[in-house]
Formats: C-alpha cells, structure tokens, sequence
C-alpha cells in the first residue's frame, strides 16, 4: 500500500490527471494537453476557465465514467500568458505515451497566433474560443482552426447592435461618438475593421484610444475621453486594465452605465475591485454568470461535494471565467461523442477525428439542455466553411454585487461580418498558396 501511495503521488505531482487510481489507468482513457494560465497578471482569467473546464470533465468522469466509458485525463502546462511559453507547451502537450493531443486552446490570441500554422502539420485541432484571427471562421482556407461561438469581430458586431437597442433602433446611432479603448496588444486591435465598417454603415464616428500594456495608468486616456465627450465608450481592454478603467473613468465623470466591455472585460474580478466605479457597466458575454444552471449545480453536488473541485475558492464556481471554462468544456466532450459515434465508440479518438467532430457539431436548444446548460451557451451548428457556428452575444450588467442579464443573444451582422471573413481569408490564402477547400466535396 505504501508502493502504491508512493506511485499515485509522483503521478500526481507531474501531471495532472482527470482519473485517479490503477482502475482507471487500465480503462481506455482520452488524454488532452491544457497549456494553462495560473500565475501572472491574467491569472485570473486562466485559473477560471481552466479551473471551470477541468471540473466539467471530473463530471464527466463522475456522473458517466467518462465518454462511453473512456476515461477523460489532462496535462497542464503553464505559460503564464506568455507567447514563447505557449508555443514551448504546444512542443510538450503534442503527446502523452502514445496517444496524441487532440485539441490545443491556449485561451490567448499571441498564443493562438504562435501555433498557428504548426496545428495543420501536426494535425492537431486549435480551439480559439472568442479569440484569435476572425478570419480563421471560414473553414475553407483554415480547417484546423475553431474560433467557435463568437469571434472578435461577430463580438464586436453584436456590441453595436447592443448599443442600437439601447438607443431604440440602429439608425439612432447615427450622429453618435463612440470612443473604442483598447489594451495595445493584437486581441485589442482585432474588431477595429467590423467597427470601422459598422461606423461606415450606420453613421457614428469612432475615436481609438490606445492602453500600454497591463493597464495600469490610465489617466491620460480617460482626460482625453472627457474632452472628446462621446456617448459610449467600448472597452477592449483585459486583467488589471479593467478596474483600473472603471475607476479612473468614474474620477473623470463618466458613468459606468455608458461603458460597454467585451467578453474580456466581463468577469467578476474585473468589476469587484473597482467597486461602486464598476456599478452600471455592461460586458458581452458569451457564457453568462451564475449557478442556476442545471449542470453547474452538478458540478456543485458531484464535484466540489466530494472535495474534487479544482478551484481554490468554491465562491467562484458560477462566476463568468468559470462558467466560460465548463463551456469550453462542453464543447470538447460533446465534440468527443460525435467522434467516437462515427469512428467507434469505447476507445480514444485522433486529432483528425476531433477535426471532424468539431466541424459536424450541432448542439441546439435541445441538446443544451438535455446536458444542464441551456441559456448557459448559444447554440452551435458548425460546418466546413463555417468554424464559428454561432456568432451570438448576450450582455450583462453589475449591479454592485452581481451580473444581471439585459438582453437576449444578440446577433451579429452576419453579412457584414461574413464579407470580411471571406475577404480576408482568400487574401490569406492568396498570399500563402492555399487553394481553399470545397465544400461541397466534403461529408
């Protein structure tokens, strides 16, 4: 027994694995690399959505014994947010034993964009939820790459819409100053093509204000915002900057209520230490907050009841990081069935084959929640030349305590978002030598 323990710990402290004991060791098990984030200035970030993703697979494991009875296990690697650690965990994930890692998502746009052309060679699914290039949504030049739910520039669509319904139909936008803050960093510049179209369509002018990274001081910023007067201000900004955003604007005597965040600026640890400046701000989102879902109360009673959950603080279960992790959750197991059901079910699956489930996956209203987390995610519906599959955002607002939903999802505008889409990725392919895929050859 004394082996046995001494085995079960060193396994333990190199990795960390989703079944425990020798049982599972001799079930067919899934092995998946997670190149987390658990230190630095965007720990927070990572720890949620890691931390909400790794207790959606323990359920799994749990409630089900895993995916038609093949165990779920997962290695960590730190990269700290940092581009060169990512790519250095991308090289260390790419296999455990002999089975290969069948999805990478970085959760970061540098990293995404470090791997970006090593997943089509190593064939290896990259998961970039809300992330990374918008252009990589049409599937036909970019197979290998999942902006799924709702890119940069379908968020950034929706946000306008959003402001359209607060103003009472999207023609009263025109004539309206909008200031865009943005962290200067690539994610931070991502929507500024839809926005400047959207701004060309409907008749409001923009003024881009840029953050030097983390965020930190923002005075200058928010001075120059006062000046220019505008009636909103959309904030692409992440980590430290947003609290450093919603306090410094309520120095200089803008209302929290005009401010309108991205699903980066959306989560608890943005708004609470910036406490009452915060109260009024809206953020997109695309994984509400809250435990009034079915499947987080199971994770609740299955998981952290047992004292299996993976989050120091059980408060935070339910909040908008966590809720965005069992998201990214649900998409991978669910991805796993649709594999195992085309290609065997009872044993892993290859990255090819979770290429395929993930560009087939449909999960409607139905389906969500029939699984416990229906409202918790838009439904999805993914094809060859489509790789976003939805594009939806609903948004929420803190009311000094907590976040409270203020509208529905909220569409993008497809043609416009989808023009630029296409445009740009056959400008891609056109300076790479692709020859795009058809999909009308494909199954």
């Amino acid at each position: 027994m004394k082996l046995k323990k001494a085995w079960l710990t060193a396994v333990a402290a190199a990795t960390v694995w989703g079944a425990a004991g020798l049982g599972a060791a001799q079930a067919a098990e899934q092995y998946l690399g997670l190149p987390s984030y658990r230190v630095g200035p965007y720990a927070a970030g990572g720890t949620g959505v890691f931390g909400g993703w790794i207790d959606y697979m323990k359920l799994i494991n749990e409630r089900e014994g895993g995916v038609n009875g093949v165990k779920l296990v997962w290695q960590e690697c730190e990269t700290e947010y940092n581009n060169a650690r990512g790519v250095e965990c991308y090289e260390r994930l790419k296999k455990q034993g002999d089975q290969q890692n069948v999805l990478f998502a970085p959760v970061s746009t540098g990293i995404t964009f470090g791997v970006f052309e090593r997943v089509p060679q190593d064939k290896i699914p990259l998961l970039s939820i809300g992330i990374g290039r918008s252009d990589t949504a049409d599937g036909r030049v970019f197979p290998w790459v999942f902006p799924m739910i709702a890119t940069y520039w379908s968020q950034a669509s929706a946000i306008v819409g959003y402001l359209g319904q607060r103003e009472g139909g999207m023609d009263k936008l025109k004539g309206k100053k909008i200031a865009v803050l943005y962290l200067d960093f690539a994610p931070g510049k991502e929507p500024f093509p839809v926005l400047d179209r959207l701004a060309q369509k409907w008749g409001f002018t923009t003024e881009k204000i840029a953050v030097a990274m983390p965020g930190n001081e923002q005075q200058a910023q928010w001075l120059q915002i006062r000046q220019m007067r505008p009636d909103y201000v959309i904030l692409l900004t992440y980590g430290v900057s947003n609290p450093t955003a919603l306090k410094t604007a309520a120095r200089t005597g803008f209302p929290a209520e005009r401010i309108v965040g991205w699903w980066w600026s959306g989560a608890e640890e943005d708004v609470v230490p910036a406490g009452d400046a915060a109260k009024g701000f809206v953020a997109g989102a695309f994984n509400p907050a809250g435990t009034d879902f079915a499947v987080i109360q199971d994770i609740q009673k299955l998981v952290y009841a047992k004292g299996q959950g993976d989050m120091q603080d059980p408060k935070r279960v339910g909040s908008t990081y966590y809720n965005r992790g069992v998201g990214h959750g649900i998409i991978y197991v669910e991805a796993l069935r649709l594999a195992q059901e085309k290609f065997g079910k009872g044993k892993p699956v290859t990255g090819e084959q979770m290429r395929w489930a993930l560009e087939n996956l449909k999960l409607d209203e139905k389906r969500l929640e029939a699984i416990g987390a229906k409202g918790l995610m838009p439904a999805l519906a993914l094809s060859c030349a489509d790789h976003e599959g939805s594009g939806r955002v609903r948004f929420q607002q803190w009311d000094g305590t907590k976040w409270v939903s203020v509208s529905d999802w909220i569409e993008p505008d497809r043609e416009l978002v989808r023009s630029l889409v296409e445009e740009s990725a056959a400008a891609y392919a056109k300076e790479k030598g692709i020859t795009p895929r058809d999909c009308s050859k494909e199954q």
